[in-house]
């Protein structure tokens, strides 16, 4: 889907197409700039419709105006490999999941993408792991035996999910994997055909959303020694609550993990528009929080909280100006 939209501009500004895999196309006084968000299902895909939005009214350069465009896309992992191969200027993509990509671990073994560089921290994702009130699974352990969708196989939730079953003492052969989008798991449990679901997204999540208005749901709280334990490994992960009313028949208050999610870019694109993009960000947050909730959550101040990788020139340039650092 980049490619080809790529193929077409350089149709009508051939001299582009040698560098297109990395730096922006350039195309009568304008350039184009992509954000790889999520499924439909999640929190990156509206907010990442807006923030392109706040982009392209608001972001400018000398000689040339930005015309931003969401993606959607398979999450993080994914749009660390697309930022990796230099195939889209940016995308969000969770703290640990983009730390384990500069390091080359975890699901990046077979090579560090040390071209990666942050723009700036977003808003906490909620782990939500979701069932049906009359499931009869009310804590993790409960599961054991259960089907339940962690997303696709090297997925930030797939390996979120094996990471609680090793804190937990169980292994994936005690489960049941599906491998469904946030939108096709909750379908699923509204069906009958899925036990539980693994969510890791801002609150409150639409596909969770869609599924409290229609079921009776239960949200698992993740807490005790274990998630302690899976604290020592995944530093990332920090102790959070969803609040009793973020869904319909939510009355108390649940104990879970967030981690926070970033928007990053790579090296390659010029500093001049990261730059410009990072103060279409912060300086228009109050539009995003009237999007989506979590928008509320994005702030200046916040900006490179959880950031364990080199920050882009351009980005740096900005907090500078501002008087942010870490």
């Amino acid at each position: 889907m980049i490619l080809s939209r790529r193929q077409f501009l350089g149709t009508t500004a051939a001299a582009t197409l040698a560098g297109f895999a990395t730096a922006p196309a350039f195309a009568a006084g304008r350039t184009f700039f992509g954000i790889a968000t999520g499924g439909t299902g999640g929190t990156y895909y509206p907010l990442g419709g807006m923030l392109a939005q706040l982009i392209s009214n608001t972001a400018e350069l000398p000689d040339t105006r930005i015309s931003a465009t969401a993606e959607t896309g398979n999450a993080s992992v994914a749009n660390a490999q697309l930022l990796g191969r230099g195939e889209i200027e940016s995308a969000f993509v969770a703290a640990d999941i983009l730390d384990a990509a500069f390091r080359g671990v975890n699901q990046f073994n077979e090579g560090a993408l040390t071209n990666l560089r942050a723009i700036g921290a977003l808003y906490p994702e909620t782990v939500q792991l979701v069932v049906r009130a009359d499931s009869g699974i009310e804590t993790f352990e409960d599961l054991k035996g259960k089907s339940v969708s962690s997303g696709s196989p090297g997925s930030g939730q797939w390996q979120l999910l094996g990471d609680l079953l090793e804190a937990h003492g169980m292994k994936r052969e005690d489960v049941s994997e599906d491998y469904s989008s946030f939108a096709q798991s909750v379908d699923k449990i509204k069906d009958g055909n899925l036990a539980a679901s693994l969510i890791t997204a801002g609150l409150p999540t639409s596909s969770v959303t869609d599924l409290a208005n229609g079921h009776d749901i239960r949200i698992v709280p993740l807490n005790g020694p274990a998630i302690a334990k899976l604290q020592e490994t995944q530093p990332y992960y920090a102790n959070a609550v969803i609040a009793a009313g973020s869904y319909k028949g939510l009355d108390a208050d649940v104990e879970t993990l967030a981690v926070r999610a970033i928007w990053a870019t790579h090296e390659e694109v010029p500093e001049e528009i990261i730059y410009a993009v990072t103060k279409a960000l912060y300086e228009n947050t109050e539009t995003l929080g009237k999007v989506h909730p979590m928008g509320k959550q994005i702030s200046l101040d916040k900006a490179l909280e959880s950031v364990s990788i080199p920050v882009h020139p351009g980005a740096e340039k900005y907090y500078a100006e501002k008087g942010v650092s870490k």
